[in-house]
């Protein structure tokens, strides 16, 4: 079946880094789309980044891009989450999820059929 676990999280100063992981198995990994999401309290989950099954197509939602860089290796299962110039409004539970294969814009929840557990950043001000 399916698994998808993401480790990395923790807590860490403003203007800090922390690099998440997610590995993932039960399925050919090289071809679907993974992406990255985040839910603070309160809030609805959002989107931060998506990464297509070969690396070559990314998409970064507007308040991390230029922060954040998502990356994937193929070999190892495996995508990253590498996090800089962190801020306390990044505080949330991340979750990496699989790319179903439906059509339709990569940065919706409902796009996605695998979901992570979870791992917690917390961002100290």
């Amino acid at each position: 079946q399916v698994q998808l676990v993401e480790s990395g999280g923790g807590l860490v100063q403003a203007g800090g880094s922390l690099r998440l992981a997610c590995v993932a198995s039960g399925y050919t990994f090289s071809s679907y789309g993974m992406g990255w999401f985040r839910q603070a309290p309160g809030k609805e989950r959002e989107f931060v980044a998506y990464i297509s099954g070969t690396g070559r197509s990314i998409d970064y939602s507007n308040s991390v891009k230029c922060r954040f860089t998502i990356s994937r290796d193929n070999e190892k299962n495996t995508i990253y989450l590498q996090m800089n110039s962190l801020k306390p409004e990044d505080t949330a539970v991340y979750y990496c999820a699989k790319r179903a294969a439906v059509a339709g814009s990569w940065s919706a929840p409902t796009k996605y059929d695998y979901w992570g557990q979870g791992t917690q950043v917390t961002v100290s001000s």
